[in-house]
């Protein structure tokens, strides 16, 4: 690493500790003590007066708190979706008050509506009202998006449609663990269902009878528009053609007909179906005229609805459609004029970036829907008289923790394939798993995307049970981020695995990568999630495919999301891929290994007693191949062409000079070992690798641009093999297409010679 760059990296992890330091509501252990608001969905069959009244009055009191903390950002010029977020209320209250926090849990895909989740978590007494109102969209406690924060959701929301599968797989998770108990509400808008990962994550719980309840927030309003100006389309067609059961009512804020469908909705989850809350709205019918007066006359705004209807010479007898869930619900004017746009009348404004801009504050806080009847008065303060919920909020585990060890003696008790033989690493990694399964089969998952025969997962996806293994045909993104699901549903120690092909990581699964980049642990740091993403068929080494199935940037991918990962693997041979595989299921965290497809040499050490990677040894970052007394140079491996270094390196040193081969097993190394090891060659270092490297134009990246930052900073000389020009080559087996990008020994000798 450059001294630049080391001391950037320092400086940025003196910022984030100070950061941290000055954080409320994170930490690895937060223990509230809140409103005791708790339903027994499966025992209560109705809510009672009082409970009405309750929930109704902390929804005023949530949007009371949305309302101060857009005015408190409208003092500093800013907006944020107020809309949403106050529409958002109403539902997840009722769903924070059957949240056990264990079995039953909740997600939110639309997580622009953030300021709604945090005001019902300051309402609850989660979060401090006046942080809510004075941090959100600053600071690290109350971020712009839905965030980890006590008594929250883990699954942090980033784009829209994503949590889709991403809940169905913590459901599918939780199932595994708590059987009919288990319970996922995920609370989604009418923009993100036609999104691909949601229309595939809808088929995957159908497909796996995941235990999950979509509530659909249809207002009829997305970012730029109406819904109906911008996709003209009723998702229930859809939605319910990819299996998923609908339960239709006319409003999410009808709090007794909203808990009834819950109630519904969960013995639907519990027998394996999922199935959405869909609020129609309300249209006139034969018997029943619905216009602008009727909807005054129903939310108690006749003269505000009267008087916008007057300013834009619109006739109160105007008919038209009142959403089933309000945008700006309880901010009257705002409210209005969403319901004036979604029905394109004069004076109708979307509010999807809702804010307090120009706004008088107090005036929208003295609206009609926000004042708070002596019923609903009542019943708070007899529920705060009451004693606290105790709820305890636990960050995930470290990276690195603790996770499924194999003993020793077991992992010696597999044969792998012996020095001398030539055999695919993916045969290591499938005897690696398949150890794992039989050791660890209640902790350990498997996600497939049609290729477990040729990723070499089958095997371990055999022994394991029904509810622990999940087909997703060629879904891959859905498929990464199903598995991100299930890596949130506990943090004990387990194994969550999917894999594809490089190629199809590279072009088609990233979001499940992606997903990382977003995801705050409740200690405030964004991380990867306990899954390993099992990249096969890595480089060129993949056949007589030619293009079609090549991940030539498998390198620059891992590198690109390694401030995530605990580990990024690249097994020089199949006991490597092995000990790789037991290293990874070892510790808790996000990891990506990449097997190549194509036999090589099994390593021997080189004494010729016996492996170069013995059964059950200790896991090492980096492993001297070859070491020959006075080297001052040395080859740097890294994955599949390890074995050429073996052969460049003999014919160096029968002319004359001694060259050193160090095969590095993952990346990153431990802190100072890259520096250690270049300063041991003063003359200089080659590296190789089957992937892109770069070229003049781009400069130099993958493995070679690891070295050469450290290089650079310790004046040693170094080269670098790899795939410069990845646009023309043969269709032939990886020796010859090795050849073809000049990934050979000769070269690797000439450029030794060239140091």
């Amino acid at each position: 690493m450059s001294t630049d760059l080391q001391a950037a990296s320092l400086a940025q992890h003196q910022r984030n500790t100070a950061l941290l330091a000055s954080a409320r509501f994170l930490g690895t252990r937060i223990e509230s003590n809140v409103l005791p608001l708790s339903l027994d969905v499966d025992t209560t069959e109705k809510l009672t007066g009082e409970q009405v009244d309750l929930l109704e009055a902390l929804q005023k009191e949530a949007a009371a708190t949305a309302i101060r903390a857009l005015g408190s950002l409208a003092r500093i010029d800013e907006v944020d979706h107020l809309g949403g977020g106050l529409e958002l209320i109403p539902a997840l209250l009722l769903t924070l008050a059957v949240t056990d926090y264990e079995q039953k849990q909740y997600t939110i895909e639309h997580a622009h509506t953030s300021i709604g989740y945090f005001s019902c978590l300051a309402a609850l007494g989660f979060l401090d009202a006046a942080t809510v109102v004075d941090g959100f969209r600053r600071g690290v406690d109350i971020p712009g998006h839905v965030s980890w924060v006590p008594g929250g959701t883990q699954l942090n929301g980033g784009r829209l449609g994503v949590m889709v599968p991403v809940s169905t797989g913590q459901a599918l998770g939780l199932r595994a663990q708590y059987q009919e108990q288990a319970w996922v509400i995920t609370h989604c808008g009418d923009a993100g269902w036609i999104s691909g990962q949601a229309l595939n994550g809808y088929g995957a719980a159908d497909s796996h009878g995941a235990p999950v309840t979509f509530v659909m927030h249809r207002n009829g309003i997305q970012l730029s528009g109406t819904t109906s100006s911008i996709l003209d389309r009723d998702p229930r067609g859809p939605i319910t053609a990819m299996g998923i059961e609908l339960l239709e009512i006319p409003t999410l804020h009808d709090l007794p007909a909203l808990y009834a469908a819950y109630r519904e909705a969960r013995a639907l989850a519990a027998r394996g179906q999922a199935n959405m809350i869909y609020p129609t709205g309300f249209r006139s019918t034969p018997e029943q005229r619905i216009d602008l007066a009727a909807f005054g006359r129903m939310y108690g705004v006749a003269a505000e609805t009267e008087a916008m209807a007057s300013a834009n010479g619109v006739a109160m007898d105007q008919e038209i459609w009142i959403p089933g869930s309000l945008m700006s619900f309880r901010d009257t004017a705002s409210m209005l004029e969403c319901l004036f746009a979604v029905n394109e009348l004069p004076g109708g404004k979307t509010h999807h970036d809702g804010h307090l801009k120009g706004r008088d504050m107090d005036q929208v806080l003295a609206g009609p829907m926000l004042a708070v009847s002596a019923a609903q008065q009542d019943a708070l303060d007899r529920m705060r008289a009451a004693p606290p919920r105790r709820v305890v909020t636990r960050a995930r585990p470290a990276p690195g923790t603790p996770n499924l060890v194999v003993p020793r003696d077991r992992q010696q008790s597999i044969p792998l394939p012996e020095p001398g033989s030539k055999e695919s690493p993916r045969a290591g990694s499938e005897a690696g798993y398949a150890l794992v399964a039989r050791e660890f089969p209640d902790r350990m998952f498997v996600v497939s995307c049609d290729l477990d025969p040729s990723t070499k997962l089958a095997k371990a996806r055999d022994l394991l049970a029904a509810d622990h293994r999940f087909e997703m045909s060629i879904q891959e993104q859905a498929a990464t981020l199903l598995t991100n699901g299930l890596a949130m549903s506990g943090h004990g120690p387990q194994l969550n695995v999917v894999s594809t092909f490089a190629a199809f990581f590279e072009g088609i699964a990233r979001e499940g990568f992606d997903l990382w980049r977003y995801q705050r642990n409740l200690n405030g740091v964004n991380e990867g999630l306990n899954v390993t993403f099992h990249i096969s068929h890595v480089g060129a080494c993949t056949g007589r495919d030619h293009f079609s199935g090549w991940g030539l940037d498998w390198i620059n991918l891992g590198l690109g999301y390694l401030p995530y990962l605990h580990r990024f693997y690249a097994p020089a041979d199949a006991r490597a891929a092995f000990a790789a595989v037991c290293d990874l299921a070892a510790h808790y965290g996000g990891h990506i290994i990449g097997i190549p497809r194509d036999n090589l040499p099994v390593l021997e050490a080189q004494d010729g007693s016996g492996p170069l990677y013995p059964a059950g040894m200790d896991w090492e970052p980096v492993t001297v191949y070859r070491r020959y007394p006075g080297a001052r140079k040395a080859v740097f491996a890294f994955g599949a062409p390890a074995f050429l270094a073996a052969e460049a390196a003999e014919q160096r040193v029968a002319a004359g000079e001694p060259v050193d081969v160090v095969i590095v097993n993952a990346l990153p190394l431990p802190e100072g070992t890259l520096e250690a090891l270049l300063t041991g060659y003063p003359d200089g270092a080659v590296t190789i690798e089957d992937g892109l490297i770069g070229c003049a134009r781009s400069g130099v990246r993958g493995f070679a641009g690891v070295v050469a930052a450290a290089a650079h900073v310790l004046h040693v000389p170094v080269a670098h093999i790899g795939i410069t020009d990845p646009r023309i080559a043969p269709a032939d087996g990886h020796m010859e297409t090795w050849a073809h990008f000049g990934i050979t020994a000769r070269a690797l000798i000439e450029a030794v010679a060239s140091l």
